[in-house]
């Protein structure tokens, strides 16, 4: 299955083995685009010389860093050399499943029959919270009500793997850079919201990818212990927090 006017755009770091098994997902369903393109954050040396490598075999064109800037400048520079009007975006530890192919189909008629639409999910952690009834294809369109009190509202827009506008920066803006990848996945969140995105979520979330970090090349994302605090009084707190947070920014921020 080709999509011609589809890009995939990976982004990578220090994972090149997850890189080479993520390609090789895409080769064996038989799923190609009209280009691929791999944004490197100054990986160490090891990990670029087998990433040139794959370049021949995968026909993939590969954007460096001199520099480690962070996710937000690997999206940013990795998008700026796309030149299709869709842009498949796809962080280097996630595997597609045989299910994906038609449902990324679907998706990208759900988009070419609906120019309102910027982005159609494929995968999360969990699902999002204010979803309207699904359509024949399994996608729901995702809406904040007013005041909504499930403060995961925030994440109508994620990193995890989803097609968008090529011109997603041109409403939303670019990315912003020199902030850890939560922040800037954040503040991508919230500027969906303030610029009222549109987009739509797959409800079998789990079946389309599986997310996969092995032991010689584990996740790169951090996170502060209290945010991953299982005490009670600390998750109350945090949640009170988040809702009054989300609430302020989204309204008046």
């Amino acid at each position: 299955m080709h999509f011609d006017n589809v890009s995939l755009l990976i982004t990578h770091y220090n994972r090149s083995q997850s890189l080479n098994r993520l390609l090789q997902s895409f080769k064996e369903l038989g799923l190609t685009f009209s280009e691929i393109v791999v944004s490197d954050d100054c990986s160490r040396a090891e990990h670029l010389i087998a990433i040139q490598k794959l370049t021949d075999y995968y026909s993939f064109r590969l954007v460096v860093s001199s520099v480690n800037k962070g996710l937000g400048h690997n999206i940013n520079k990795g998008q700026a050399v796309i030149t299709t009007p869709y842009t498949l975006y796809i962080q280097e530890d996630f595997i597609p499943t045989a299910a994906f192919p038609e449902r990324l189909s679907q998706a990208f008629g759900m988009m070419e029959n609906d120019p309102s639409i910027d982005l159609m999910r494929f995968y999360a952690y969990i699902p999002y919270p204010y979803l309207k009834p699904e359509n024949e294809f399994g996608f729901s369109e995702m809406h904040l009500p007013f005041l909504g009190y499930r403060y995961k509202k925030i994440y109508q827009y994620s990193d995890h793997p989803h097609l968008r506008k090529s011109v997603f920066a041109e409403k939303f803006g670019k990315y912003p850079e020199g902030i850890s990848g939560d922040k800037t996945e954040y503040q991508m969140c919230l500027s969906f919201l303030q610029n009222k995105g549109k987009g739509f979520f797959y409800n079998d979330f789990k079946g389309l990818f599986v997310q996969a970090n092995s032991a010689d090349e584990p996740s790169t994302m951090t996170r502060s212990d209290w945010r991953n605090s299982s005490n009670w009084l600390i998750k109350a707190t945090r949640n009170i927090y988040r809702q009054l947070k989300y609430n302020y920014e989204i309204y008046l921020g």
